[in-house]
């Protein structure tokens, strides 16, 4: 008797699996979201909220995995994993919008799930660093004429944003003050604005003074590693300009920030925590489209925890914003004493796994070697 061959398929585009196979043509795009699965959790429903779910999923061929004592009411609150076909949690969606207990809301949020990112090119963030004592290249451009030459030079390698910090914020780094970080950066500002770049200058800081100052001459991106912890002003200064900020997860201060970081639930603490940032800046009146989010790699995690998020990424894309990634030559590569052009490489094949998960930034301190990447990649 003749050996049963099996493989598993791993790939998102399912109508052309069918199409081989000779499936007909007319409903494989119909048929393809019978053959496409998707695990949704689902925070904080009450046990009345959470029962239904759960029998509409069963009802639907799918399934709702819930807190135990969900069934019994002893639990008022309860987390979710609703999981099934995109065809069946369409239909789940659909019978939600026909029940009690706020859950035809939920069924929109399902809906939205099932929107998949579309794969657009990252754009490349390149860093410049005006620091004494940055982790990879401190001191190194500190100097003006080294700086304008390292921004030009990122500029013609293909960088889409520049990002120009002028306080260190590595474990440990101490706090600079509002007027010298603004006395490092100005200078280049009116260096890019003299010189003709129309390339959008993202500004590293943690202050609101310095966001201000930067925006008044031409930053169009603040990037607060604090996520508006470090300075209560920074969130009026953004939401009466028309920029964008980057909200970065971390956790704790750069001097204590690395001091032994748990987490009982390291992604679901980091989602959260974001989802919390992204709704106060939408209250003070920031557009969601403005809002950039990021993981905060190294910023309050260990060497697992970074990798945790490198693999997980994909799951900040449910909270509806642009997301960046910044792991270029930082201590997770395990790396301490090579030189950067070592730790480059590294970065760019850690990199290469953010891309394929479709990152909307990347954040970077070698620009040509990155651009050359998504050349290659472009062609597959």
């Amino acid at each position: 008797m003749k050996d049963f061959i099996l493989k598993e398929i791993v790939t998102n585009d399912v109508e052309k699996e069918l199409e081989k196979i000779g499936f007909d043509k007319s409903y494989k795009s119909v048929a393809s979201n019978k053959f496409r699965y998707k695990n949704i959790k689902i925070y904080d429903l009450s046990a009345a909220q959470a029962n239904i779910l759960k029998q509409t999923a069963l009802s639907c061929g799918a399934d709702c995995a819930t807190h135990r004592e969900t069934i019994t009411a002893k639990t008022e609150k309860t987390d979710c994993i609703l999981g099934g076909s995109f065809s069946e949690l369409l239909t789940i969606a659909r019978k939600l919008e026909k029940q009690p207990f706020g859950l035809k809301m939920l069924a929109g949020e399902i809906e939205k799930f099932l929107k998949e990112k579309p794969f657009t090119k990252p754009k490349i963030v390149g860093i410049l660093n005006l620091t004494p004592d940055s982790f990879s290249d401190g001191g190194e451009f500190l100097d003006y004429d080294k700086a304008k030459e390292h921004f030009e030079y990122m500029v013609n390698s293909g960088a889409d944003i520049i990002d120009i910090g002028a306080e260190s914020t590595k474990p440990y780094s101490t706090p600079v003050s509002a007027g010298a970080q603004i006395d490092r950066i100005l200078p280049l500002l009116d260096f890019a604005k003299e010189n003709g770049f129309c390339i959008p200058i993202s500004i590293d800081t943690r202050s609101s003074e310095v966001a201000k100052v930067c925006i008044e001459n031409g930053a169009a991106i603040i990037n607060d590693v604090s996520g508006f912890e470090y300075d209560k002003n920074m969130s009026d200064v953004i939401a009466g300009k028309d920029v964008k900020i980057i909200l970065q997860h971390s956790k704790g201060t750069p001097q204590n920030m690395q001091d032994n970081p748990k987490y009982e639930s390291l992604i679901d603490e980091i989602y959260l925590k974001l989802k919390e940032k992204i709704d106060f800046a939408l209250l003070k009146g920031i557009k969601k489209e403005n809002i950039i989010v990021d993981p905060g790699i190294g910023f309050g995690k260990t060497r697992e925890d970074n990798f945790e998020i490198i693999k997980r990424i994909e799951e900040f894309y449910g909270l509806g914003c642009e997301v960046m990634l910044g792991l270029s030559r930082k201590s997770l590569l395990n790396l301490g004493d090579y030189d950067n052009d070592i730790k480059d490489i590294f970065t760019v094949a850690l990199n290469t796994l953010a891309i394929e998960k479709k990152v909307d930034y990347i954040r970077v301190h070698n620009v040509p070697l990155h651009k050359r990447l998504l050349e290659v990649m472009e062609k597959y």
